[in-house]
């Protein structure tokens, strides 16, 4: 029978899980204490949490939502990160740590609805930011509407310089 506080950790971990943007699965083996509070302190600067569960109560949690397919992943000593805002931006933190403390392994992550490896995620470090992609796509579109008032204000110009010309030619022969 599940003791109290076994049911409080799985039910605290489905309330946490329920409109979560992602989901990265960590292995922490080898980090220090202090190595885990500089992490957890990145990840909340990207509205993040790291959180530290028992594999048997997070395969509870999770077996009856989306995240099931990550069930497979939860296995040795494993840390979720659980992301309300923007994966990019959870990602590249992830990254950028990684290289300083190489023990953190990423094992998978469930992001907007897919299952991705180490590998996916690496590549999903390298994307740039939402504002980011919104100003290069604002930037895409500005470009090529510049140039067509350029142009149209072009053949106005050209038109008066017509016009003109053809005045003074007609004041000319007069």
């Amino acid at each position: 029978m599940p003791t109290q506080e076994k049911v409080t950790t799985v039910e605290d971990l489905k309330t946490r899980l329920q409109g979560v943007n992602s989901v990265f699965l960590t292995e922490y083996r080898g980090l220090t204490v202090r190595q885990l509070s500089e992490l957890r302190r990145q990840l909340r600067a990207v509205s993040a949490e790291y959180k530290i569960v028992k594999n048997r109560l997070a395969r509870i949690a999770v077996s009856s939502s989306d995240l099931a397919v990550m069930v497979p992943h939860l296995t040795g000593p494993t840390g979720f990160i659980i992301a309300r805002d923007e994966p990019v931006a959870v990602a590249k933190t992830l990254q950028i740590f990684t290289r300083t403390v190489p023990a953190l392994a990423l094992k998978a992550g469930f992001v907007e609805g897919q299952l991705l490896g180490p590998d996916d995620l690496k590549a999903l470090a390298d994307l740039p930011s939402k504002a980011a992609l919104r100003s290069q796509l604002v930037g895409a579109v500005q470009g090529p509407l510049a140039q067509l008032v350029g142009l149209l204000e072009r053949v106005q110009s050209d038109l008066v310089y017509v016009l003109e010309q053809r005045g003074k030619d007609a004041a000319e022969e007069s």
